[in-house]
């Protein structure tokens, strides 16, 4: 069975753009590979070092997440990455032979130095954590990582170093391949970028239905629709977006109604309100099933004990290509 490795950093809960970017691969790949989601709370400290205060129910909040759109602990492991120290070591390992200009020019890198104003003051550990992340990927020796179109610069990173070991010592890695949803980015509730936690333009996954009939009902669409009979252009309409998103088979009919200004705005942000509520209701449920004392420890414990398992005999592997198994 071949394997995934995805995951996030617990810097908040997780929302729609997450689920559509790679949550809903996760669910969907289950049961077809051996998946590992790593949550990556030692990466959160390349941004958010000074409020390390904060992981506990960050971590606590992410977990709940990925397991209440549908991952089943059973199958899947679900793991701390600071508590795998294999992870660490594949770190350092890496680091020898990637170049500082190679991280520098990383697009990811770049635009998230720009967004934190790393720019002109930035540490060894941001400019380094498409090295960590390669680790997360490629201590499990990972086949897939479903990712966010804004995560694939990162995949080539992995892909760089996997290729790079195999060469200078002997085949150990496989070369990951970056999996995107089929909606690669999922606009925010202001129109204007992607969904994201960062800009306060998100629906979570874990909010209430009245939080989202508010949110809906501030988003943006066309501005230029002054009259609910006024032809509409759904093409830049952020609501149309989420139609097509979670709404696939009503949204030609939408589309068409709209621009013949049958359908009003309100009217549209209504329907899109039953058809978020039809997919989170059951979010919502499995939730409060996990939500039970102990369970999200239980489960995280489980999860990091496997990763450690599994990232032992990566490690083992690659210190026979390097000859520094010395008394193997």
């Amino acid at each position: 069975m071949k394997r995934i490795l995805t995951g996030d950093r617990p810097t908040g809960p997780l929302h729609l753009g997450h689920y559509v970017g790679s949550l809903e691969n996760r669910v969907r790949l289950q049961h077809e590979y051996d998946t590992f989601i790593v949550i990556a709370d030692v990466q959160t400290l390349s941004t958010n070092f000074d409020h390390p205060e904060h992981l506990p129910e960050d971590v606590r909040h992410v977990a709940l997440d990925n397991l209440s759109v549908g991952l089943d602990p059973d199958r899947v492991n679900i793991f701390l990455q600071s508590m795998v120290p294999q992870i660490a070591e594949l770190t350092v390992f890496f680091s020898m032979f990637i170049t500082v200009n190679r991280l520098r020019h990383n697009p990811t890198i770049k635009t998230e130095a720009k967004q934190h104003g790393f720019e002109e003051n930035m540490t060894y550990g941001f400019l380094g954590y498409p090295v960590s992340q390669a680790a997360d990927i490629l201590f499990c020796r990972a086949d897939v990582v479903p990712v966010g179109e804004d995560q694939l610069p990162v995949v080539e990173v992995s892909r760089f170093i996997a290729r790079r070991f195999n060469e200078l010592y002997e085949r150990v890695f496989p070369e990951p391949e970056g999996l995107e949803g089929e909606i690669p980015r999922l606009v925010g509730l202001d129109g204007k970028t992607k969904m994201s936690k960062s800009l306060g333009n998100c629906i979570y996954l874990s909010d209430k239905s009245e939080d989202i009939r508010k949110k809906l009902m501030s988003a943006v669409t066309d501005p230029a629709r002054i009259h609910k009979d006024d032809p509409g252009h759904p093409e830049i309409c952020t609501i149309f977006s989420y139609h097509k998103a979670f709404n696939s088979i009503e949204s030609k009919d939408i589309e068409e109604r709209c621009r013949a200004g049958t359908i009003g705005c309100v009217g549209c942000k209504k329907r899109m309100f039953e058809v978020l509520e039809a997919l989170l209701e059951p979010v919502r449920e499995r939730r409060i099933r996990f939500e039970k004392p102990g369970m999200v420890k239980e489960i995280l414990l489980s999860g990091t004990e496997a990763a450690r398992i599994e990232g032992g005999k990566t490690v083992d592997l690659v210190r026979k290509a390097m000859h520094i198994n010395y008394f193997d």
